[in-house]
């Protein structure tokens, strides 16, 4: 069984940053790829960002330059590095494995983006 947890959500204003947290119940993130993704209010959820075990990243064209994902091994938790926040990055921001056919997912966290 895998459990995510996210952190790091908040209010934060147009332009500004904040730094999302995905710890793990294990190490979980040294042997499987991780998604950051986000659902807005009426949206589908959309994939934000992915970390793959060798170190490549994928973005959506949307946040391309903005934001970053990385890893600590060490400490079993992924991180989502967001700068440049614009209003329509408000959403619920989730952390995302898939492990052995599953998906595994964090119960989400925050983000609301002022203009």
């Amino acid at each position: 069984q895998v459990q995510l947890v996210e952190s790091g959500g908040g209010l934060v204003q147009a332009g500004g940053s904040l730094r999302l947290s995905c710890a793990a119940s294990g190490n979980i993130f040294s042997i499987r790829p991780v998604d950051w993704y986000r659902q807005a209010p009426g949206n589908q959820r959309e994939l934000v960002a992915t970390l793959t075990i060798t170190g490549y990243t994928n973005y959506a064209d949307s946040v391309k330059g903005r934001f970053s994902i990385s890893r600590d091994n060490a400490k079993n938790t992924v991180y989502l590095q967001m700068n440049s926040l614009k209003a329509e990055d408000t959403a619920v921001y989730y952390c995302h494995v898939r492990h052995f056919g599953m998906d595994y997912w964090g119960k989400g966290t925050l983000i609301t983006v002022s203009s």
